[in-house]
């Protein structure tokens, strides 16, 4: 028996730059926040902001993995101890939407995969929620459909500028506390997630160079929010231990539907991008036809034919509609955009939880996110021994 969202109460790790966008779309779906959990400063202001009645001060999660009143727990925290909570909070009983990536080494990863798939286990998702731009799900019935033919080959890139200053920091620029990629890490399994799931397949081996282009920073005596500005003189010098750009070749496996086998790939990946603030942008191209988008220009896709004129479909309209159902609420012309992703994506994973899972996985799933791991240490093999590295 199915139970409204309503009914469900989530609880959050992280008063970052992403666990308040967790916070406000769950709030636009009418699901309860119940609980907050962070430093107890951040945690106390969080709960202020946003009306969050239950208040876990100092990273206290396992407390609030006891509390009766959280349902699913939201997990923004540093990727070091996504996989620590993972298994706190599944061990609690409690459902999960961890933020990507899964975890920092493949072998931890596969420690929340073994438990996921014990019987009676919680809902477990990976927040990739690019997944759920309508864009990305009409694109993925456009080839599951063969109205692009055989597919050919993919491109794109991940371009952002906000790493571009050697004296611009955050925690990610640390192989300590997000993993030893972190362009790649960061935003480039969010291209490759996105391109998988339209496809209907993994990636299966890569081929990788990445490069430090500065190769010291300089940082804060403290710590500094994502995306915010900090003043120069208060900053100390640091060898940097992660990659800034990297180019990305992928070999696809065989997709179910038959449109795709030994598909290639290629990704460009950069947080140091002058004037490219948030721009996943990818390419398929097919024997009948292509599909391109840009997340900077989310409500739009560009379908290109050899003999016939080219379109821009533009969401909720023609062509650009039925396929999406479900995950876009406002008419053509109304954009929708980042947030309305993370929306879609908790939807999607609380329907599930809310039908007794009888609703479409869609979602990245624990298997997805240790997979994504997977590939990341196989793109750091490559781009060290120079060669072609299975995942």
């Amino acid at each position: 028996m199915s139970i409204p969202l309503h009914q469900l109460r989530a609880g959050v790790i992280g008063t970052g730059f992403i666990g308040p966008v967790h916070i406000e779309a769950l709030k636009r779906l009418g699901v309860q926040v119940t609980a907050i959990c962070g430093s107890t400063k951040s945690a106390r202001a969080c709960a202020d902001q946003w009306g969050i009645p239950e208040v876990y001060g100092d990273y206290d999660y396992r407390a609030m993995f006891a509390s009766p009143n959280v349902d699913v727990v939201h997990i923004t925290s540093p990727n070091k101890v996504h996989v620590e909570q993972s298994l706190a909070a599944l061990a609690a009983g409690k459902h999960v939407v961890c933020e990507k990536p899964l975890g920092m080494t493949a072998k931890e990863t596969a420690r929340v995969v073994a438990v996921v798939k014990r019987r009676g286990a919680p809902v477990f998702a990976v927040n990739y929620m690019c997944r759920f731009f309508p864009a990305v799900l009409q694109m993925r019935a456009l080839v599951q459909r063969g109205e692009l033919g055989q597919i050919i080959h993919v491109q794109g890139h991940f371009f952002q500028d906000w790493l571009l200053h050697a004296t611009d920091y955050n925690w990610r620029l640390l192989a300590s506390e997000g993993g030893q990629l972190r362009a790649v890490g960061d935003i480039g399994t969010h291209w490759i997630d996105a391109v998988s799931f339209i496809l209907g397949t993994r990636a299966e081996a890569v081929f990788a160079h990445l490069e430090t282009f500065h190769k010291t920073r300089y940082r804060p005596r403290g710590e500094v929010r994502t995306f915010a500005k900090v003043v120069p003189k208060t900053m100390l010098p640091y060898r940097v231990d992660t990659e800034d750009f990297g180019s990305v070749l992928l070999k696809f496996g065989r997709a179910k539907h038959g449109y795709v086998n030994g598909t290639h790939a290629n990704a460009a990946i950069s947080q140091v991008a002058a004037g490219w603030k948030c721009s996943l942008a990818l390419g398929i191209y097919g024997t009948k036809g292509s599909v391109r988008w840009d997340l900077q220009q989310p409500n739009e896709i560009h379908v290109g034919r050899r003999d016939e004129p080219n379109q821009v479909l533009q969401r909720a309209t023609a062509g650009f509609s039925e396929d999406v159902a479900g995950y876009t609420d406002y008419p053509g012309g109304h954009p929708e955009g980042f947030p309305d992703s993370h929306k879609m994506h908790y939807r999607a994973v609380y329907q599930h939880i809310a039908s007794g899972r009888k609703t479409p996985v869609l979602f990245a799933t624990a298997a997805d996110g240790h997979h994504e791991v997977k590939l990341c240490e196989a793109i750091l093999k490559s781009s060290r021994a120079k060669r072609w590295v299975r995942a």
